[in-house]
């Protein structure tokens, strides 16, 4: 499992992330150290594609430049390395990684198949990624974390997301949890369910790169992602809204986000 999310070369990498000598921005005890290091992230990843994959020019840019049909565990390799180093890594390493996401981003333009023009770096459209990823990873975390914050940790957590988010290319990204909802809301009229999006869904849903054996473990984790998302969000995919899906989520969802905390311990932690 390790071997997949992180690559061939995961426990190399990890090394360095966690043990290589030299100063970090988020010290021991920062909330964001707390909510990317527990495996409820896995629960809130699934939640953000879904979340990011409703905006139509950043789901066209994932759909004609990632190579995620293609490539998926690649993507996940690169997308998971990015929040380590940038979460744990030195400041030396983190510097480097966003550098190259911004080098790959200007690389990046194109037109939707209705015809709009994007591009990656657009602060615009990285301000709807940066949203998106933050509240359903802090809502993965509140919902399904070993140790849940409180509210201060939780206003803690998306202004340390927003340190990152800055780096990237967004312009004044929210620093406290009203500011994250509204601006999440402020996209609703640009949302919608395009066929690259919907196709998206059924790959991660539906029909997800693992074993047969392993599906029904993905299927609990998809449950707890859709959980996380809001009915509207849920609505523009065609997906789940009822108050009974969003009980049963919730053991579900708890259970296996504890299944793979046995699995994947933290660095030097314990099962």
């Amino acid at each position: 499992m390790f071997a997949r999310i992180a690559g061939p070369d995961g426990p190399a990498v990890r090394e360095r992330i966690h043990h290589a000598p030299g100063p970090r921005r988020f010290g021991p005890g920062r909330a964001i150290r707390v909510v990317h290091g527990d495996a409820a992230m896995f629960a809130g990843g699934l939640a953000a594609l879904l979340l990011q994959s409703l905006h139509p020019a950043a789901m066209a840019a994932v759909a004609g430049h990632s190579g995620y049909l293609g490539d998926p565990w690649g993507r996940l390799q690169r997308t998971s390395t990015f929040l380590a180093v940038t979460t744990f890594g030195t400041d030396d390493d983190a510097r480097a990684a966003i550098a190259r996401v911004r080098a790959v981003h200007s690389r990046i333009r194109g037109t939707t198949p209705a015809g709009l023009a994007y591009r990656a770096d657009d602060p615009h459209l990285l301000a709807w990624v940066h949203a998106a990823e933050t509240d359903c990873f802090l809502r993965a975390h509140q919902r399904y974390g070993a140790a849940p914050l409180d509210a201060a940790g939780c206003e803690a957590y998306v202004a340390d997301m927003a340190e990152i988010a800055a780096d990237l290319g967004v312009t004044d990204p929210p620093r406290t949890r009203t500011t994250l909802a509204e601006l999440l809301r402020s996209y609703d009229p640009e949302l919608a369910a395009t066929a690259d999006a919907e196709r998206a869904a059924r790959f991660l849903l539906l029909r997800p790169p693992i074993p047969l054996l392993a599906r029904p473990a993905h299927g609990a984790l998809a449950v707890a992602a859709l959980a996380l998302l809001e009915p509207r969000h849920r609505r523009l995919l065609g997906l789940p809204t009822a108050a009974a899906f969003d009980a049963a989520a919730g053991p579900l969802g708890t259970a296996v986000v504890r299944a793979v905390r046995w699995l994947l311990p933290p660095p030097g932690g314990t099962r």
